[in-house]
């Protein structure tokens, strides 16, 4: 062999073991974390659902390149601080949160965090510094809480022409629901009608909200969504039906889907493909904090007509007409 063509034949050696090597190596496996005050989000989860096949359009397929820890607090919220650690510990990349108290978590444990919903507004709660520029280790999808009460008030108007008193449930410590409560006591206030604040902070305060109702019947109810009044929703259901009451819910997954009378805010499913472009996003290696917050652009009211006729509630058909889906 020519000692030209001996060169020739080493350096292609040379160049293609790196390329044989580069073809062999495993793709990138990224960690995603699912964290809820209640229930897990995990796969059988609706919601989870709509995350995973979103992600799937940017290239990341549980199984092939994507993991999946799903945690929930089952309502004990004091746990969320070691479960986040645990999570750290694991090396997630990013985690979705639902609820303020897991956010709050996941900023003191400095984790790659999208926010899916649930959380209030983050700059009023010091989650960030401001929509456009959160800094920190946090980015996700917002609410306009003003903005929703009012709304929310106004359909509650339309079941209740002659709506004076409303009850509202909230968790009293909850930051992040607290403020969406005061939001929504001064859109009612703002139209004349009477707010009856019932805060609880414990399953047992349950008890002390429906004997404040019978002393006082309210004509409608809005309940601020959060771990503990989710994890005793059977309980207002079951009160709402027994006393006709008109009961108005934030979500309609579970609450609508599940027993409630109706519900009007933001589409989850679009919040969580959002919050699937942002993970994607960060996946990426754009830091969260360079993400600036979104707010939703599609809110739904959701009627469930079967819980309407069974309890006797009648509903103007012109505000059936409205709903953006009904449950017969």
């Amino acid at each position: 062999m020519r000692r030209r063509e001996f060169i020739k034949l080493l350096t292609g050696a040379a160049i293609a073991a790196p390329r044989a090597a580069i073809a062999q190596a495993p793709p990138k496996v990224f960690h995603l974390g699912t964290l809820a005050p209640g229930a897990p989000l995990d796969e059988k989860n609706p919601l989870t659902a709509i995350l995973l096949k979103a992600l799937e359009h940017h290239g990341y397929t549980l199984g092939k390149n994507l993991t999946l820890e799903a945690r929930g607090a089952a309502g004990e919220v004091g746990k969320l601080p070691e479960m986040v650690r645990g999570m750290k510990a694991g090396q997630v990349d990013v985690i979705i949160a639902a609820g303020f108290p897991v956010i709050l978590a996941c900023k003191v444990a400095n984790v790659p965090t999208v926010v899916a919903f649930g959380g209030g507004d983050p700059v009023a709660t010091h989650l960030i510094d401001s929509s456009a520029r959160p800094g920190g280790n946090i980015t996700g999808i917002s609410d306009n809480a003003t903005t929703l009460s009012t709304k929310r008030l106004a359909l509650i108007k339309q079941v209740v022409p002659k709506l004076q008193r409303v009850a509202m449930l909230w968790n009293r410590d909850d930051l992040g629901m607290s403020l969406r409560y005061d939001a929504s006591a001064g859109a009612a206030r703002s139209i004349g009608v009477t707010v009856q604040p019932l805060g609880v902070r414990a399953p047992d305060d349950f008890n002390g909200v429906f004997e404040a109702m019978d002393r006082d019947p309210p004509d409608a109810i809005l309940l601020v969504a959060d771990v503990l009044t989710n994890l005793n929703r059977k309980r207002v259901f079951d009160y709402a039906a027994a006393h006709h009451i008109p009961a108005l819910y934030e979500y309609d997954i579970p609450w609508v889907h599940d027993g409630g009378l109706m519900s009007y805010g933001p589409d989850l499913q679009e919040c969580f493909e959002r919050a699937a472009d942002l993970t994607a996003r960060i996946f990426g290696g754009t830091r969260p904090g360079d993400l600036p917050f979104e707010e939703p652009t599609r809110y739904k009211l959701v009627i469930n007509l079967k819980v309407a006729k069974t309890t006797g509630i009648e509903l103007p058909m012109n505000f059936v007409a409205l709903a953006d889906e009904v449950i017969e």
